[in-house]
């Protein structure tokens, strides 16, 4: 299982972004697939998640500003990210959920497979 992340930059608040995540060696249509932030101080801050039927679903601080999709053909996940803060900074990992695997998506357990993370940093 491999995710790897692409996508993250430095830019000026109000600023957007588009993160993708390419996955490779396992059947990439039959996950759900989340994108967090990772901050040193804060922990984990879960951002988006897209199932396999293609639902999305958002934290509250990113509703509005965040869209995810996904392209099944490529296997590939994005984030696109509008209307960036200095708090949007971070280090955007993507996570593949484990099958029949419950609970939120805020606990780490969650998931059973992770990228190393594209830096967003937002700057004036």
């Amino acid at each position: 299982v491999q995710l790897v992340e692409s996508g993250g930059g430095m830019v000026q608040p109000g600023g957007s972004l588009t993160l993708s995540c390419t996955a490779s060696g396992f059947d990439f249509s039959r996950y759900e697939m989340s994108w967090v932030r990772q901050d040193p101080e804060k922990g984990l801050d879960w951002v988006a998640a897209i199932t396999r039927y293609e639902t999305p679903y958002y934290s509250d601080s990113a509703k509005g500003r965040v869209t995810i999709s996904r392209d099944n053909a490529k296997n590939t996940v994005y984030l696109q990210v509008r209307s960036l803060r200095p708090e949007d900074t971070g280090l955007y990992v993507c996570a593949r959920r484990g099958i029949n695997i419950s609970g939120s998506y805020y606990d780490k357990d969650l998931y059973d497979s992770w990228g190393q993370g594209t830096q967003i940093t937002v700057a004036s």
